[in-house]
């Protein structure tokens, strides 16, 4: 009803999902994974927000409208983890969510996801327009590793 995925849409998110990898997203990236929902370090930066994450379901839903309960508490419990790791690993005085449906809510790409940005007094991220840029994959690895290993010790703890 509120869907505008293209005909044929190839789903990057869906595609990270199932094993694959494309020019911005790397299995490496995926920092945490259940059922139901995984997070990633995004390969869109903002320039005092770097290490921010995306977390999805795991199957395909194109917006809220679409997101079935289930799903959507288990991204949201995802999303919690991501931002207690943040502050655990990141050295961030706080964490912002954000999420967009539609063309008119800024959504561009046409999988359910959350932003999760890692804040700083003073970064300014919602003073400017965004002018993301592309982290490679060497500038997103130490951002993941510390997401992982925190992950990581919670589970031996």
């Amino acid at each position: 009803m509120f869907n505008h995925e293209p005909p044929r849409y190839d789903c990057p998110f869906c595609h990270l999902a199932a094993g694959g990898e494309d020019g911005w997203s790397k299995q490496q990236d995926i920092v945490l994974r259940t059922d139901l929902a995984m997070a990633f370090t995004s390969a869109r930066w903002w320039p005092n927000n770097h290490g921010n994450v995306l977390v999805v379901p795991t199957e395909h839903h194109e917006n809220l409208y679409d997101l079935p309960a289930a799903a959507g508490h288990a991204v949201h419990d995802a999303v919690r983890e991501i931002a207690i790791a943040m502050r655990h690993t990141y050295g961030c005085d706080g964490v912002s969510t954000r999420q967009h449906n539609e063309p008119a809510g800024n959504q561009d790409v046409w999988h359910y996801h959350v932003h999760v940005f890692p804040r700083y007094d003073g970064d300014e991220l919602y003073a400017r327009a965004p002018l993301a840029e592309i982290a490679t994959d060497a500038e997103r690895e130490p951002y993941a590793r510390k997401l992982k290993e925190y992950f990581a010790s919670a589970q031996q703890g």
